[in-house]
């Protein structure tokens, strides 16, 4: 029944990361088999002998379990063993003892903690993916024009927003005197730097470095 209700909502979750930006698929695949492996690891105390295999353009994932077979009452790790008996009932009747018997789980069968348990690892993981693709993107366009709608003003600084809502900062200090920014005003400013201190991007763009003149200047004056 656990299956039926949840495995639509898994479904969901591959469509919605596929949507995300600034991360490749190859990436995006990478990152949900591990969550899967990790999630897995905590409930069988290893995923050394689980074959997991991502299937994001049908928004599933299968699991198959790899057992040693043992003889019956011999069975010392369900995790890692399974009884002959148990193998050849489990569409596998010539298995032979110290043969590996495969079969598949089903992830949403563990219920609703270990869904959210995995939904919690994903978002850990995609959060910082996000973080590092930021970092990224802005780190090479250091020394770039960019247009921030003004979203607050405080004493020190102002925060931008991109189009892509990326939050740019701009310091009093990289401010041109006089200028009176009101929300919802687009401003123009080079970015700056670019840090990424405990993986928490900061985007620092100026309105008064050499740069910034030099980019405006190129601007109105095309080669």
């Amino acid at each position: 029944m656990a299956k039926r209700e949840e495995a639509p909502n898994m479904v969901e979750r591959f469509a919605e990361f596929k949507e995300l930006k600034n991360i490749d698929k190859a990436t995006m695949v990478s990152v949900l088999e591990e969550s899967f492996r990790n999630v897995l690891a905590k409930m069988f105390g290893t995923d050394e002998n689980l074959d997991v295999i991502m299937n994001p353009d049908k928004g599933d994932v299968q699991i198959f379990q790899n057992l040693e077979v043992v003889p019956d009452g011999e069975v010392t790790n369900p995790n890692l063993q399974i009884s002959l008996s148990d193998a050849r009932a489990d569409e596998d009747p010539d298995v032979e003892i110290g043969e590996e018997h495969t079969k598949e789980i089903f992830f949403a069968d563990f219920g609703r903690r270990a869904i959210l348990n995995l939904r919690q690892t994903l978002q850990s993981k995609i959060l910082d993916l996000q973080k590092e693709a930021i970092y990224a993107k802005f780190k090479e366009m250091e020394g770039e024009l960019v247009s921030g709608e003004v979203y607050q003003t405080w004493s020190r600084e102002t925060l931008l927003m991109d189009d892509e809502k990326n939050e740019l900062l701009l310091p009093k200090n990289q401010s041109i005197p006089g200028d009176f920014f009101r929300k919802g005003e687009t401003v123009l400013a080079v970015i700056h730097n670019v840090d990424n201190k405990n993986n928490n991007p900061k985007i620092t763009v100026s309105r008064t470095s050499d740069t910034f003149l030099r980019r405006l200047f190129e601007r109105e004056v095309p080669e």
